[in-house]
């Protein structure tokens, strides 16, 4: 089984702000990613040409989500940051934050 935590504020902002349906959808996504073995690429997908970013995938009615993650040591997904899709390619600033986020992450950790 893989732990989750949340860096940040952006993810919990995004959060929040859905609805209880879309919560719930999250959160049976999230659980989903942190007890499959192996998780289906419609769940959990590898960001090309990123360092390491990950996203999942969350579809709630006609609506896509998607939260950026990482995964430390091993078993430890961060999750970062996410925001609803509208359009076929990924905004180019929500991967700009997330790899700023993580960086952020590793300089606290250092740090820590």
């Amino acid at each position: 089984m893989r732990q989750t935590i949340v860096f940040g504020k952006f993810f919990w902002e995004f959060y929040n702000g859905c609805n209880l349906k879309v919560q719930s959808k999250i959160d049976w996504v999230i659980g989903l990613v942190r007890t499959l073995k192996r998780v289906p690429i419609e769940y959990l997908k590898y960001l090309e040409d990123t360092d390491g970013l990950y996203e999942i995938r969350v579809s709630s009615g006609n609506n896509i989500y998607r939260i950026f993650c990482f995964f430390d040591e091993g078993n430890l997904i961060i999750l970062l940051n996410a925001f609803q899709k509208k359009s076929q390619k990924t905004p180019p600033n929500q991967i700009k934050l997330a790899e700023k986020l993580k960086k952020e992450y590793y300089e606290h950790k250092i740090k820590g």
